[in-house]
């Protein structure tokens, strides 16, 4: 299977899908941001001024890790792909993935906790959105597919079990 991992940042993604992935027999943990991170210069992201090429670099993003979980899947891998999808770009997503067992988790934790992880970070990534705006956005905009799990008062291990508990639901 793929096991599509998504959530505003700070809601536990990457720390739940190497739980979930250390879970199966032979898998996959594909994080989506290292293929932003491989651009060397002229990377644009999203809330610089390009809106345009920020979008474009996104959706090359997207597109590369779409790639390389379809080659790990097509080599008899569970992929557990996480990223950050929010809005019509996690249908888009799923799109390019349709014809593979896909599954769709959503992880959105309560606002206050959203802010309680952002503050304990060493790292941001917001630009220019206020948690709260994104934590709206992400929350308004998102379509409503797969298995939302709010992980506000869970473990990482009691998130990776619930999201494993419920495959079917997350089934797309």
């Amino acid at each position: 299977m793929i096991l599509l991992i998504t959530g505003v940042m700070a809601a536990g993604k990457s720390s739940v899908a190497h739980a979930a992935a250390e879970r199966l027999a032979k898998s996959v943990h594909l994080r989506g941001d290292m293929f932003r991170r491989m651009i060397v210069r002229g990377r644009i992201d999203m809330g610089d001024q390009d809106e345009v090429g920020a979008r474009a670099q996104l959706n090359l993003r997207y597109r590369a890790a779409v790639g390389v979980a379809k080659t790990y899947h097509a080599a008899g891998f569970d992929v557990v792909y996480q990223d950050v999808m929010i809005g019509p770009a996690l249908n888009e997503v799923v799109a390019q993935l349709r014809g593979h067992p896909l599954h769709v988790v959503v992880l959105c934790p309560s606002r206050e906790v959203f802010e309680e992880r952002e503050r304990k970070r060493d790292k941001t990534g917001y630009g220019h959105y206020s948690v709260a705006d994104l934590d709206r956005v992400f929350r308004e905009r998102t379509p409503t597919i797969g298995l939302w799990v709010d992980s506000s008062d869970q473990t990482v291990d009691q998130t990776a079990d619930a999201i494993l508990a419920g495959l079917e639901t997350a089934k797309v």
